[in-house]
């Protein structure tokens, strides 16, 4: 029976043991001083430059012309006045009506009837916009009542000329927007 705790304590202590002597082992010897760095014995040297031949460098001197006579220009002082404002070119007139081009334009075929229809309501399209925009004659606009105003002219000058080419149904949708937008016109004034 002595046996077995002897064993015992023989599984417990070697591992352990084993591991100091590994430990000490990998850590090396304390009283051996790792080696000092030898930087004194290192010295910086300064590069040797020859001696510069005096003789040679008067002899290659470039010959630079004095002009004594010359004399230096004297600085002036200008009057004490502010200088003037610059003012922006006034913008160039914008042609009134741009020159349409003279392209041959699409007109879809209607029937007389419908013709005749979409004739008589821009006529009357443009005959509202025209009393809504007489409104607002001598009234003071404001910029989105006079923007309105612009558009509404644009519109109604553009239905009258495809009235004149014979487009009815561009006639009609022009018209019918200068009609909107002048009934826009007379709820805000």
């Amino acid at each position: 029976m002595t046996t077995r705790p002897l064993r015992r304590e023989l599984e417990f202590r070697l591992p352990l043991a084993l591991l100091c002597a590994s430990a000490l082992s990998t850590a090396g010897c304390f009283t051996r001083k790792p080696p000092a760095s030898h930087l004194a014995a290192i010295h910086l040297g300064a590069p040797v430059v020859p001696a510069p031949n005096v003789e040679q460098l008067s002899a290659n001197a470039p010959d630079i012309p004095s002009d004594e006579s010359r004399a230096f220009p004297q600085l002036t002082f200008g009057r004490n006045a502010p200088p003037r404002p610059r003012v922006a070119p006034a913008p160039a007139p914008e042609p009134a009506h741009p020159e349409k081009s003279k392209e041959p334009t699409i007109v879809p075929e209607v029937t007389t009837e419908e013709m005749l229809a979409a004739k008589n309501e821009s006529e009357q399209s443009l005959t509202i916009a025209e009393r809504n925009l007489s409104q607002s004659a001598g009234k003071s606009l404001n910029a989105v009542q006079q923007d309105l105003v612009s558009k509404i002219r644009g519109f109604s000058d553009s239905a009258r000329e495809a009235m004149k080419s014979g487009d009815w149904a561009r006639a009609k949708t022009l018209s019918k927007k200068a009609e909107v937008l002048s009934t826009q016109l007379a709820s805000s004034l």
